[in-house]
């Protein structure tokens, strides 16, 4: 029995674009659920490849795996998810997106078997969280545990990379929300900086209003803000901002310094003007990088006088890792996170 994308009862989360027959993942922690009675589910999927492996996540009942993608956009692959299920009880399955843009994925549906009963899946009114940042938001290379404090290991090639276990999704479940996670790997808030898209590097200021961005694949799409609301938004911008140059350390008043603070301030302004109500939390996180450029976010936080607007400092703030962050470094800053706005809701 073959359960098409666009079924009713599937529940999505994430920014998602629609192609034919297919709903499109791009940013991390995409996914779609299902619950049904049965034994047996597999996935349709393609896969457009830019770099490194890519791999899709998948929870059964609680339990997680992920599976080694093709890189072939024109192969429409199966994936088993699981065999051999007790079809008298119910069972929900998550395919999530583990990766960000490096690559695309696209989802056609989910075959079960044929004496197999979907259910409904009943979402309940949540707290809606959205947050913008980078490889850490993202989970880049989170899975690496044995690197905590490291470098990450140069063998890696994108297996490690995990976003059910970034700080992001940690905090929408510790939370009990959902989650749109625009994060990008190497992103900075402006163009031609940063590490994303290189030698032309794009910046968030250039993505933060897209489903599909990423140059490689040849279509841009843009979001509809009014398709999801967060009540949080949380900035994680400013540690990849140091590259090509760190003219922020250099010179905290320099015109690149100030045009810097100028860009992030109408940047945090768009967000406020799209979404009227809510709290919005500016922070950087513990990857290293120069202070100057958390006193640059505190300097615009406290330039608008509002009580919508934070700066929040996770406790080891910019000093936690040469690296990734990694799953426990991740736990931590999603309890410290959580913590911060129970006390804003």
């Amino acid at each position: 029995m073959f359960i098409s994308a666009n079924n009713v009862n599937l529940e999505y989360s994430g920014r998602i674009d629609y192609e034919n027959d297919k709903a499109i993942f791009v940013f991390p922690c995409t996914y779609v659920k299902i619950r049904f009675n049965g034994k047996n589910i597999k996935a349709y999927v393609d896969n457009k490849n830019n770099y490194w492996d890519n791999y899709v996540g998948v929870v059964v009942d609680g339990n997680q795996e992920k599976i080694l993608l093709e890189n072939n956009s024109e192969l429409k692959q199966h994936l088993v998810l699981a065999e051999d299920l007790d079809k008298t009880k119910e069972h929900e399955v998550m395919l999530f997106k583990r990766q960000d843009s490096c690559h695309e994925l696209g989802f056609y549906g989910f075959e079960l078997d044929d004496a197999a009963v979907i259910l409904e899946i009943n979402e309940k009114p949540r707290l809606k969280l959205e947050v913008y940042g980078d490889s850490v938001s993202a989970g880049e290379v989170s899975e690496a545990i044995d690197f905590v404090g490291k470098p990450d290991p140069e063998w890696h090639k994108g297996e490690l990379s995990n976003s059910y276990y970034s700080y992001s999704w940690t905090l929408a479940r510790k939370l009990n929300a959902k989650l749109h996670d625009i994060a990008q790997g190497g992103i900075a808030l402006l163009d031609n900086t940063g590490w994303f898209n290189a030698p032309d590097f794009i910046g968030m200021e250039s993505v933060y209003d897209k489903v599909r961005y990423n140059p490689a694949f040849g279509r841009t799409t843009y979001w509809n803000f009014d398709k999801y609301t967060p009540d949080i938004v949380i900035v994680a911008i400013g540690q990849n901002d140091n590259h090509p140059e760190d003219y922020m350390a250099e010179f905290y008043h320099s015109k690149k310094s100030e045009n810097w603070r100028e860009h992030y301030r109408k940047f945090v302004m768009k967000l406020m003007e799209t979404y009227p109500k809510a709290q919005i939390i500016l922070c950087t996180t513990i990857l290293e990088h120069h202070k100057n450029w958390d006193d640059s976010i505190d300097e615009v936080c406290k330039s608008f006088v509002n009580e919508r607007v934070h700066h929040f400092y996770f406790s080891n703030n910019g000093k936690g890792t040469p690296g990734h962050i990694r799953k426990p470094e991740a736990e931590k800053m999603a309890d410290e996170l959580a913590a911060y706005i129970n006390g804003l809701i």
